[in-house]
């Protein structure tokens, strides 16, 4: 039988110390819980799962926390910064550039079709885009649909009103 030991704990003295001073000094809930996911497995020996337990947060939330102190104290900005637009094609204030033209046609109350739009953003960044994109941007910019279309485009009222008056009344079972 193979016995597997965790890595032993490494403990900073100056982290150590640098919580013990947040602890006495600490302003806010955030930076008292840091201080304590650093202090409870240095100083009281405990392991990560009893650190959350007395936080009162999940085991995987103390890493967390310890390095949310280590930021905190180190002064500088963490290097990860999550959210945003990652993939954006342009910048908010270049799409709202894009668009000023079919806003004045939007304002005089003209249809904007986005097939036009698609083929004018897709040449403007020299690439083909999905219409989704082109929706997207829309929404992004407060755009929205007016007025749903009532009827197809293709429909023939008289038609339709011929086959009213001279459509069975009963449906027959074959």
């Amino acid at each position: 039988m193979m016995c597997v030991m965790a890595r032993p704990r490494r403990t900073d003295a100056r982290l150590v110390k640098k919580a013990e001073a947040v602890i006495r000094a600490a302003r806010t809930v955030e930076e008292l819980r840091c201080a304590q996911a650093v202090l409870l497995p240095a100083v009281a020996s405990r392991t990560l799962e009893q650190t959350a337990a007395l936080l009162g947060v999940g085991r995987a939330t103390v890493p967390r926390l310890q390095a949310r102190f280590r930021s905190m104290t180190s002064g500088r900005t963490p290097d990860r910064r999550w959210g945003g637009r990652r993939r954006a094609l342009m910048s908010v204030g270049e799409e709202r550039l894009f668009l000023a033209p079919w806003m004045e046609q939007a304002h005089r109350g003209e249809m904007l079709v986005v097939s036009p739009l698609r083929a004018a953003l897709a040449q403007e960044l020299g690439r083909p885009v999905a219409a989704s994109v082109v929706y997207r941007l829309l929404a992004r910019h407060g755009w929205r649909k007016v007025a749903p279309d009532t009827r197809h485009p293709k429909s023939d009222p008289q038609a339709q009103e011929e086959w009213k008056k001279n459509s069975r009344k009963r449906w027959q079972v074959f």
